[in-house]
């Protein structure tokens, strides 16, 4: 499996650039959260349970879950994600779109049969996996659509799984108060939206036969010390929050501009990336790699580049000057 911020690979086929490396391979935002520094206690003691108990009611005030929902805190959503299949038995599974290849890698790996297909088919399966909003080009599924889809498969024991990794950037497309108790777990994500991935820390809600299988699992300390501090600290801070957002609108919006005028045509994504499509996509990367500037290509999209967020005016007129260079070889 390939996955964005892969630099030792870049590195490997590249060498090391002379400016460092501009890596906009993840949908990472550029504009990490400024935590405190740690109490020495959350490194030289085990988080106590009244603690993970605080986290999981911060979550659900910060995703706008209802008070009672399962929750469980993890080491990242992708925990999660390696995990869920092995609580379910072998069954049908059906991953809606080309989309984060990782769900049905582990699903397939896990013995179930995986097929990738739309919402209108996707619902005869067993297991239903969606991203939302998904990735590269930021498809979106209402929440009352996914909440309807719930109800439908939990009448027949099945599940629907909802990615919402990125949903910190679209809330008004996230489940919120309207997750179940049964039949949808929902994932998300702290460090995508706060720039905090090497914290490691994720949560799965809903269902509560899933939840607590995930929680038995992860067992008695499913999170470190300053992890556990940094979520109380970033999750409930609102203010941050709702400007974290205008400002990734419009840095969004700068970077749309940027590959507009490159030549890039279908721009579309989230606002922690964007994607875009040329003839030429293999070309411009490997063009924007030799300048030390990483992005993201896909195998099954050879005409499709993904572009994470640049964090400061120098970043983003690296990328410009980078991008006239490599369209002007690949014309």
């Amino acid at each position: 499996m390939r996955h964005g911020g892969d630099l030792a690979r870049a590195e490997a086929a590249y060498g090391r650039p002379r400016q460092g490396w501009l890596d906009l391979s993840t949908g990472v935002n550029p504009h990490p959260y400024q935590l405190p520094p740690f109490p020495s206690s959350s490194l030289t003691r085990l988080p106590e349970p009244p603690e993970l108990e605080s986290l999981l009611r911060t979550a659900r005030q910060a995703y706008e879950w209802p008070e009672d929902a399962p929750v469980v805190a993890g080491p990242g959503a992708q925990a999660m994600i390696q995990l869920l299949p092995y609580l379910r038995v072998r069954g049908s599974v059906a991953v809606v779109g080309r989309t984060y290849e990782e769900h049905a890698y582990v699903w397939a790996r896990a013995g179930h049969e995986v097929t990738i297909c739309d919402m209108q088919t996707a619902e005869d399966a067993d297991v239903v996996v969606l991203v939302n909003p998904s990735t590269p080009f930021g498809r979106t599924t209402s929440p009352e659509k996914l909440q309807k889809l719930a109800e439908r498969l939990a009448e027949r024991e099945g599940l629907l799984v909802v990615d919402e990794t990125y949903a910190d950037v679209a809330p008004e497309v996230a489940l919120g108060g309207r997750l179940a108790s049964r039949g949808v777990v929902v994932l998300r994500s702290f460090g995508k939206f706060f720039g905090l991935p090497g914290l490691r820390l994720g949560f799965a809600a809903g269902d509560q036969e899933m939840v607590s299988e995930l929680a038995g699992e992860l067992g008695p300390w499913p999170v470190s010390g300053p992890a556990l501090v940094s979520g109380l600290t970033a999750l409930a801070d609102e203010a941050w929050i709702a400007t974290m957002r205008l400002r990734l609108t419009v840095d969004a919006m700068r970077l749309d501009g940027i590959l507009a005028h490159a030549g890039f045509t279908g721009l579309a994504g989230c606002d922690l990336f964007r994607a875009g499509r040329h003839p030429r996509a293999a070309a411009v990367h490997e063009s924007l790699a030799r300048a030390g500037v990483w992005c993201r290509r896909f195998d099954d999209r050879p005409d499709c580049l993904r572009f994470g967020l640049p964090g400061d005016d120098e970043a983003f007129e690296r990328l410009d000057t980078a991008l006239k260079a490599a369209f002007e070889k690949a014309l």
